[in-house]
């Protein structure tokens, strides 16, 4: 009974710490209008300012605070657009390090959707739904890559989404052990 009590805290901690961390990354964003923009010399953060009764788009960075209408904005965006690699738009990247970001994407898709194979060859095996232990590690090791990916993407749905279902991978795999052993279940299975 102390076990389950514990685990039930330490996993309510961590999803709240998720969860604030989540918060804390996005909450910046929300307090002015702004666009996200990669222009050298300049924060990555362009706000939206008004004018009088124009707005205008702000700049801030070493080269001091500049202000441009959004014709002018829209005509620097797309210059700097021409200039990179097709492969930065089509991964939504601004510069080369997000590669590494994107492949950790795909390796925790990767591994997620490769929990589904396992499962279907095992179950095809035993001629019955069997879910072996293999499924719950895949499933852990997937949806933590998906989760870094998801804290550097700033993508809310996707933090909640894999927060939640890591919590109960981390359960199935504690049952598991704590009953019969890993090993012992996979035996089961065979």
């Amino acid at each position: 009974m102390r076990k389950r009590t514990l685990f039930s805290i330490i996993s309510a901690l961590a999803a709240m710490l998720i969860l604030l961390v989540s918060l804390f990354a996005l909450s910046h964003y929300a307090a002015r209008p702004h666009v996200k923009v990669v222009l050298p010399g300049y924060d990555k953060n362009v706000y939206v300012v008004e004018n009088g009764d124009e707005l205008q788009f702000e700049m801030r960075g070493r080269n001091g605070v500049r202000r441009l209408s959004p014709a002018a904005f829209a005509e620097i965006v797309f210059e700097k657009q021409a200039e990179q690699p097709w492969w930065f738009n089509a991964l939504n990247i601004t510069k080369p390090a997000g590669v590494a970001w994107v492949l950790v994407g795909f390796l925790g898709q990767l591994l997620f959707s490769g929990r589904m194979l396992v499962q279907w060859i095992v179950s095809e095996k035993q001629r019955k739904s069997v879910v072996p232990v293999a499924f719950w590690w895949l499933a852990l090791g997937g949806a933590s890559m998906l989760l870094i990916y998801f804290i550097w993407r700033r993508d809310i749905i996707g933090i909640l989404g894999q927060a939640t279902g890591w919590l109960i991978y981390i359960r199935n795999l504690y049952f598991i052990f704590r009953d019969r052993g890993g090993k012992k279940h996979d035996e089961a299975l065979r």
